[in-house]
């Protein structure tokens, strides 16, 4: 019953992921490109692979200065440093299985190598704007999610532009790294804008309590990034159920800390962000 998003940057297409999972609710999260025709080309596959849904994320028109992936040289397909080199050798099992399997490249696209960060300089429309959003609409007739909503105007917008949902996010901290925290901004969207559309959430969720916070506090749905692709890094599939695991007994044991019986029964009277001063 889980939803999974793939992201026009993920190493998996719209085909691979409709024939490997084809019984999947599949959402197709859209970064808006200058060439609109490549856009248009996306949306057209994300239909016709089944995709049910499609997220425009508005928080990335430009790369935020991301200097851990400047430092390590963070490229698609990865790049061999001297660092990355001494970490294989510390690490045989994965340099052996990284030598030994298809290279990381993006599933729904090609590019010349370069970092995440020249790609989105290169290729992403950089000025993004509400406009946009109505194009969208002209070639996407089913559900659409605006993702990187951080107030409560934006989230008016979306409203008005014809969005059926929106992602409370900051992208993980990883554009603008001093941006409120979403669990911040969630009450103010949701008392504005959660009577006419669905709001979801997302920005560290990492365990079961997360997701009961961010019920409590209004949001009809948590996305969790990280915690998937950890759990993918240790153990392959196996590693994704047990976070799959994990999260189900998280959600479980905060309801029963709580006295609560289900999702449906929370409010904000079980949640509260301590002051930090």
């Amino acid at each position: 019953g889980i939803t999974m998003a793939l992201s026009t940057l993920g190493t998996a297409s719209p085909e691979d992921l409709a024939t490997a999972a084809p019984d999947l609710n599949r959402w197709f999260q859209l970064y808006l490109f200058k060439d609109r025709g490549f856009s248009a080309e996306l949306l057209h596959r994300a239909k016709a692979n089944g995709f049910s849904a499609v997220i425009l994320t508005v928080d990335t028109a430009i790369a935020g200065l991301r200097q851990r992936d400047v430092r390590n040289g963070l490229t698609v397909p990865p790049s061999l440093t001297v660092k990355t080199l001494f970490d294989m050798g510390r690490h045989p099992s994965w340099w052996f299985n990284l030598l030994t399997t298809e290279p990381l490249e993006f599933g729904s696209f090609r590019h010349s190598d370069g970092t995440v960060a020249e790609l989105i300089a290169h290729a992403f429309e950089p000025t993004l704007n509400w406009a946009d959003i109505d194009w969208l609409r002209e070639h996407w007739i089913g559900p659409l999610v605006i993702k990187g909503i951080q107030g409560v105007e934006d989230a008016k917008l979306a409203v008005d532009h014809g969005a059926d949902a929106v992602i409370v996010s900051n992208h993980g901290g990883r554009q603008l790294d001093r941006a409120p925290t979403t669990f911040e901004l969630l009450p103010d969207v949701v008392d504005a804008v959660g009577d006419r559309i669905e709001v979801y959430v997302d920005g560290g969720i990492m365990d079961g309590a997360d997701v009961v916070a961010a019920v409590a506090q209004g949001a009809q749905a948590a996305f969790v990034g990280r915690a998937f692709l950890y759990g993918l890094m240790a153990g392959g599939e196996h590693g994704v159920d047990r976070v799959l695991e994990l999260l189900g007994a998280g959600i479980e044991r905060t309801l029963q800390l709580l006295g609560v019986t289900s999702l449906a029964d929370l409010d904000r009277t079980h949640f509260a962000i301590r002051d930090r001063m």
